[in-house]
Order: C-alpha cells, then sequence, then structure tokens
C-alpha cells in the first residue's frame, strides 16, 4: 500500500476492461469505488471487485460504494431490497427513539449482508449533514433529521451496524452540506452563516463521530470561515475545522473531483484538494482522460496520510454472527410500525 497512489477511481462499465486493467496496474490507486452502471447481477458484481483487485495486486483494496437506501441506492431490486431513507428512518426515530436507532444499525447490518459477499467492503454512510431552511434537496431525505444531536445518534448506529458486518463507514459530507442551497453536482453552493452558527449546529455530528477511520469532505464555501475556497480545496478549514475543532483524523477523501462545483482542469483541481490537505482524491465516473488528469496530479500516499490509510485497513473486521433473516423480519416489523 506504500506504493499506492492517494486516488479512489471508477470504471465504465460491469466488466473490467485490460485497457481499464493496465491502467489500474501503471497509477495504483488505492481503492475503487461502484456505482450503478457497474451492476448487472451479483455474480457479476463479485467478478468485477476480484478484477479490480487482481489489476493492481492488492487483495484487500478497499471497494466503495453509496448504498444509502432511499434515492441514493447503486444496488437496487430485484437483487437487494428497496431500502427507506434516512429520513424515513428519522422519522421512526422521532416517534419512538429506541426504535429508530435499532432501525438504523439493522438496516445497516443488512446492508453488509448485502455487499460484503460480492468484495464490497466500504459503503458511503452516514449521512450526517443537518438540513436548514434553504438548503438544497441534494441533501434532503438523506438525512436523519434537523437536530445535530439526532442525525449523530442515528449516524452513530449506522456506523456500528456497518462494522458489525464486516464494512467500514464513511461519515459525510465533512464539516456539513445542510445548508447548502445549490446540488454540488451542478455549481457551488455558498453558505454565509457565521462560524459560531456553524459550530452550534452543522459540524456537532461530525465532532461526536470524529474518531471514525473515513470521511468525505463537501464542496462548500463557508464565507465565514473561508470565502475563496470550498471545504475540499480550503486548508482553512481542513487544518481549522475539520482537523482542530472537529478533531477528525481519519483518512479524509474529496467528494467526486468531476462535479461542477469545482474550477479548473482535472489536475488543477486534483492539486488543490492535495494542497487544502485531502488524504485521498475520488473520480468516480471512469472517464479515461479525466482519470489521467487526476493521477499525474496525485501523489503515492506517505506521511500521515499513509498512516491514516493503514489506519483504515486495520480497521476492517469480521462480519458477527447476526441471523439475517431474524433481522429482515425485525426491520420490516420496525419499519411497518412507522
Amino acid at each position: 500500500m506504500s506504493e499506492s497512489k492517494a486516488v479512489i477511481f471508477g470504471c465504465t462499465g460491469p466488466e473490467l476492461s485490460s485497457s481499464e486493467a493496465a491502467f489500474f496496474a501503471d497509477t495504483r490507486p488505492w481503492g475503487f469505488i461502484l456505482f450503478g452502471r457497474n451492476i448487472i447481477s451479483l455474480n457479476q458484481v463479485t467478478e468485477l471487485t476480484a478484477s479490480l483487485r487482481q489489476s493492481i495486486g492488492r487483495p484487500d483494496a478497499p471497494v466503495l460504494i453509496d448504498q444509502e437506501g432511499g434515492r441514493v441506492q447503486r444496488f437496487k431490486p430485484p437483487l437487494v431490497p428497496q431500502y427507506p431513507s434516512g429520513a424515513d428512518l428519522g422519522a421512526l426515530h422521532q416517534a419512538n427513539p429506541e426504535a429508530g436507532l435499532r432501525a438504523a444499525w439493522i438496516m445497516s447490518r443488512l446492508h453488509a449482508f448485502d455487499l460484503h459477499p460480492l468484495g464490497i467492503t466500504v459503503n458511503c454512510l452516514p449521512v450526517l449533514d443537518v438540513p436548514a431552511p434553504g438548503g438544497h434537496e441534494v441533501i434532503g431525505s438523506r438525512a436523519y433529521g434537523i437536530t445535530p444531536g439526532v442525525v449523530a445518534a442515528m449516524g452513530r448506529a449506522a456506523c456500528e451496524g456497518l462494522k458489525s458486518g464486516g464494512l467500514l463507514p464513511v461519515i459525510k459530507h465533512i464539516p456539513g452540506h445542510g445548508r447548502a442551497g445549490a446540488d454540488t453536482h451542478h455549481e457551488l453552493p455558498r453558505v454565509d452563516a457565521s462560524r459560531a452558527d456553524l459550530s452550534a449546529r452543522d459540524f456537532v455530528p461530525f465532532k461526536a463521530l470524529r474518531t471514525e477511520v473515513m470521511a468525505m469532505s463537501a464542496h462548500v464555501v463557508f464565507s465565514d470561515i473561508d470565502p475563496d475556497h470550498p471545504a475540499t480545496t480550503s486548508r482553512r478549514v481542513i487544518e481549522d475545522i475539520i482537523r482542530a475543532e472537529i478533531g477528525f483524523d481519519g483518512l479524509l477523501m474529496s467528494d467526486d473531483v468531476s462535479m461542477n462545483a469545482l474550477s479548473g482542469d482535472f489536475a488543477t483541481r486534483t492539486g488543490a484538494i492535495f494542497a487544502a490537505g485531502c488524504d485521498v482524491t475520488l473520480h468516480c465516473n471512469g472517464n479515461r482522460a479525466e482519470m489521467e488528469a487526476v493521477a499525474s496530479a496525485t501523489p503515492v500516499l506517505s506521511g500521515d496520510s499513509l498512516r491514516r490509510a493503514r489506519d483504515v485497513m486495520a480497521a476492517f473486521g469480521e462480519p458477527d454472527a447476526s441471523d439475517e433473516a431474524a433481522l429482515r423480519n425485525e426491520f420490516e416489523g420496525l419499519m411497518a410500525a412507522s
């Protein structure tokens, strides 16, 4: 792993092409991420994750996915059930806090039952963003609620459920995306709330879960902290807020470098991400020309970033002895009661 480049890449389809395999062998990404375009069947995904790891000669390389439930769910029926959204779980918590926390844990444990046998080892949840009035629906129903304490508690339960199933979570989108008034896939949002207000609300869930080993950044400008750069490319946000105030010392990955919230060509974007203090950059769409540009500006993992990446690898555990059928039945009962 000490030879790995500090990048996570996607691939274009359900099978790894010989050209992609050669590119990955040459660039040695630290990990990979899957999307709906990569998924046809469970056996096919198992073969794909094995091929990705074989291309770089690392049988333990992390393979990530966004399998939240609700509208962000890369595996869909009939391959896996349609899971409820974070807001659905939050509604259950509002009616019955104990049942809500149990449902958040079980749903993550069920995700692990779905994903772990396929070679997927990281699920990019929980969403710890706290929506605020005027916030864009890009977060919306993905959030557990509008109260920082509830979001933190539900997020912690979700993390524990994944870890009980042998997967690792990624807390996102640090230091908080809930106030953003635009979709970062398309444009750069600017949040003008004071640092004091952000500290009292938006940062709270991330501070509560700061000991998790991975986090994903927010492509959001916080004007009272750094008016010129989104968090992903802001050394001030990363050093003063994420590392110091929130206290997160895990592996910090960027949100997708290809999102239109970022500016400049791909090498420029990538350079800015690392200059700001991110440990790993994320490129999702599998576009070869973009990946080549990202790779050209991506360093080999070293120093604190290598230490954090090693901490991630050391954090993987074996699945517990949970009874899948029993948990599915319990989950259905909990959600039906809501």
